[in-house]
């Protein structure tokens, strides 16, 4: 499969709001923070259009809470990823598609992903839920605001994704996968300069 990445689309903030509200409401009964984050958050950066939202959570007693409040309304959450990253409760939030589809709310560990939910044209907002204490938290936030004040790191960044969307992908995750050597060395310097720089 190839990924559609777009030229950065001030439309995504909008996006954003409207699902930061929807967000607000479903988690309405414990504190949350909820950040727009991932590429379509920084000004100027081509992306998939899929809206990358950080919900933060007080304590990992929290993560738990979430998935019956998201459970709904077209959000997916995908169990099946807390044993890799036991930190993070992650959804996919949907297109509104036909009901004869039939997607799962809930892909438990052992399930098999049915085919069709790797399709990235129907994914609205991907979700991932961490305790802000996290440092997976700060290296999201670090490594957003790091590319929105170093353009030559963003530059270099949309040239790698610009390649990449050129070539074919078993899934998304695979497509993850080519960008996480330039990721991983990039968020390292990115919380360095986030804790020197912002970070209270």
């Amino acid at each position: 499969m190839k990924l559609t990445v777009e030229k950065y689309n001030p439309d995504w903030k909008k996006q954003f709001e409207i699902l930061k509200k929807e967000l607000e409401t479903a988690t309405a009964s414990i504190h949350t923070i909820i950040e727009h984050a991932g590429s379509t958050s920084v000004e100027g950066l081509s992306a998939k259009p899929v809206i990358d939202i950080l919900v933060g959570v007080d304590t990992e007693e929290d993560l738990d809470k979430i998935p019956p409040m998201l459970m709904q309304n077209n959000y997916v959450y995908y169990e099946k990823y807390n044993e890799d990253m036991p930190y993070r409760r992650y959804f996919v939030k949907l297109k509104d598609v036909p009901a004869a589809w039939s997607f799962p709310e809930h892909i438990k560990p052992g399930d098999e992903i049915p085919e069709k939910l790797h399709d990235h044209s129907l994914r609205v907002a991907h979700i991932h839920v961490i305790p802000v204490s996290s440092e997976h938290w700060i290296r999201h936030i670090a490594f957003r605001d790091y590319l929105r004040t170093h353009p030559e790191v963003r530059a270099e960044y949309q040239r790698l994704k610009e390649e990449l969307a050129m070539r074919n992908w078993k899934d998304g995750n695979e497509y993850n996968a080519a960008k996480n050597d330039f990721i991983q060395a990039e968020e390292q310097k990115a919380v360095r300069w986030y804790q020197n720089n912002i970070k209270s």
